[in-house]
């Protein structure tokens, strides 16, 4: 127990110190970051619905559209139709190929392999439209250009760290009332509320730092974060649950999968850009 605990520790410092490191630094570090994250997440994805038995998807290629989708967002200022062809062959690919692998359940095959790009690959794509923020090409100007800004994307990572500390702390403490029984009977309403007040507590900071937002604008994202990384955790709780397995990979010892680390991501994420983008 005291070792599994260590293990535990170390590779969740290491996770922090790579993913908070990797955003601030740069927007290449960024980009190759969640390149390779939503890539090893979708052949997660895919492996484990091979593993179910009722499908079969090409997780390698699969993994590979992932990578693409978030490098093609990453890679431009601006955003051109041109940069999606190869993903978009990729795509028709995997669909014509069952016409001739001749599987018990392409539907399923069809369903599965989009899903790996929509739930999966998606989110972190949409993390390149909260890293530019306009700014005036020289001060007073007119004239706006995208400047590289990781302080949205990092947020986002923060709320969601900070709910599950609070939840957790909170949860163990206080915890009466259960949230989502049938799909996570850990969970309770007393430990959501907790975490909750914690990461709003904590936009407090961001506006008071980072003021290119309102306070209300920061503690309504924090908000946004809450509720839908939230529903996030329990969109995989019942994956997982249909699936009978614990967690959805071992490439982070003592913490899991890569989709165990990134499951509220992968909700928050789109919704956090909704809001922001209904702000804008």
């Amino acid at each position: 127990m005291k070792s599994n605990f260590l293990q535990r520790t170390v590779t969740g410092v290491l996770f922090v110190i790579i993913l908070v490191g990797c955003i601030l630094y740069s927007p290449l570090s960024f980009g190759i970051l969640f390149t390779l994250i939503a890539a090893l997440s979708v052949y997660e994805f895919s492996r484990l619905m091979n593993q179910s038995g009722k499908v079969k998807v090409n997780a390698l290629v699969g993994a590979i559209g992932g990578g693409y989708l978030v490098m093609a967002f990453m890679g431009r200022s601006e955003i051109g139709i041109e940069i999606f062809l190869p993903y978009l062959v990729l795509i028709l690919s995997l669909i014509i190929a069952e016409l001739y692998l001749k599987h018990d359940n392409p539907i399923g095959n069809w369903a599965c392999t989009l899903l790996g790009q929509v739930y999966v690959a998606l989110p972190f794509a949409l993390l390149r439209t909260l890293t530019h923020l306009p700014e005036p090409l020289w001060e007073g100007g007119d004239v706006w250009v995208p400047v590289y800004n990781p302080i949205l994307p990092l947020s986002i990572f923060v709320f969601i760290w900070l709910n599950d500390t609070g939840a957790y702390c909170v949860g163990s403490l206080l915890g009466k009332h259960r949230l989502f029984e049938r799909i996570s009977p850990k969970k309770s309403w007393e430990g959501s509320i907790g975490g909750g007040i914690l990461a709003i507590a904590s936009s407090l900071l961001f506006a008071r730092f980072e003021p290119f937002m309102s306070t209300w604008q920061w503690a309504g994202l924090a908000l946004v974060v809450v509720v839908f990384g939230t529903f996030g955790d329990l969109t995989e709780s019942l994956f997982k649950r249909q699936l009978g397995i614990k967690d959805s990979g071992k490439i982070l010892p003592g913490h899991g999968g890569m989709l165990d680390r990134f499951d509220s991501a992968l909700l928050a994420i789109p919704a956090a850009v909704v809001y922001l983008y209904f702000l804008v």
